[in-house]
């Protein structure tokens, strides 16, 4: 191919020259294709790069919606791993991996509360059952019939409590047991509480100390006593004989303060962890009677005020058990 050019003179003449393009065509030719390889390589390599970091992206969304395909079918144990859990997903991972931990340990502790429940109502209904199919295999005096009847109300009441604890307990996991929001005094609230539990103090050879300062908190002045109760019960019941049960008030860091300590044999290092559990009994042969759930609630009941309940303990030594309640401002 020629590429020319031409020029008129002023005489009239024309002027033509011309060479040939060719040579240049051909280069222009060889670079669009190398222009198109190169663009071709770049965008496969493109591509593929794009389609590995999108696998490596989606992997652990992947990871994710298994585990949870396979927890929704009721294995429980399965979780996510994690490789990085530094960026945003890692850190969704280690969130879900927490939440599932949690969700595991509920329904665990549901089983075991469930079976528990049942066990405990196990005894009186069958106590019931017992007495009542005795009585009826033959006729029986007065005396013996109303032993039975007396037998029977013994096990029923005992049901009554279990199930009105377990309400209690129910309503206060759901947030259904309303809590009062009043200043309430601490110091008559505990010495109503201990007048209460003098009479038992006296059975029992046991001396209650009451050490209280003027204090005040917010919250259920009814609610608050219960909990208070129940631990001054406690603390006479797992006593020694002439042991003491002091009470103890202070205010610190904004939480009114109260204790509650023993003289008692204390609570054994592997049951300490335990004693807020719903039916555990840290000392099966002194219980009897006793459904294991008085500690449950009173710790319900304190965080259903924004407060803490805490042990301590050493065996041989005594326990102390501490209530933290928002104080008033």
């Amino acid at each position: 191919m020629l590429r020319e050019s031409y020029l008129i003179t002023p005489p009239g003449e024309i002027l033509l020259a011309g060479r040939s393009i060719g040579p240049e065509l051909d280069d222009l030719r060889r670079a669009a294709l190398l222009l198109a390889g190169v663009g071709g390589l770049i965008l496969v390599l493109g591509l593929a790069g794009g389609w590995w970091l999108a696998g490596r992206a989606i992997h652990p969304i992947n990871d994710i919606s298994a585990a949870a395909v396979k927890i929704a079918a009721g294995d429980l144990s399965q979780r996510i791993n994690l490789a990085n859990t530094e960026n945003e997903l890692g850190r969704l991972g280690t969130v879900l991996n927490s939440t599932f931990d949690r969700l595991g340990a509920a329904l665990e502790e549901q089983k075991q509360f469930t079976a528990d429940a049942a066990h405990e109502l196990r005894t009186p209904v069958s106590v019931v059952l017992t007495q009542t199919q005795t009585a009826l295999n033959r006729e029986r005096t007065a005396a013996e019939y109303r032993e039975t009847v007396e037998s029977c109300q013994r096990a029923a009441q005992r049901m009554r409590r279990l199930i009105e604890s377990l309400l209690e307990l129910a309503r206060l996991d759901a947030g259904q047991e309303p809590m009062k929001r009043e200043r309430v005094n601490l110091v008559s609230t505990t010495l109503d509480c201990a007048k209460l539990v003098q009479p038992l103090a006296d059975q029992r050879k046991v001396h209650l100390y009451y050490e209280v300062p003027p204090l005040e908190c917010v919250g259920d002045a009814e609610r608050i006593g219960q909990v208070i109760t129940n631990l001054l019960t406690n603390a006479v019941n797992y006593n020694v004989e002439n042991g003491e049960v002091r009470i103890a008030g202070e205010s610190k860091n904004g939480s009114a303060i109260i204790t509650v300590s023993d003289t008692g044999p204390g609570i054994p290092p592997e049951d300490l962890p335990h004693i807020f559990k719903r039916f555990y009994r840290a000392e099966k042969s002194r219980t009897a009677g006793r459904s294991g759930l008085g500690l449950s609630i009173s710790k319900a009941i304190v965080d259903a005020h924004g407060g803490a309940l805490d042990v301590i303990s050493e065996s041989g030594k005594g326990t102390t058990f501490t209530i933290r309640l928002p104080k008033v401002d």
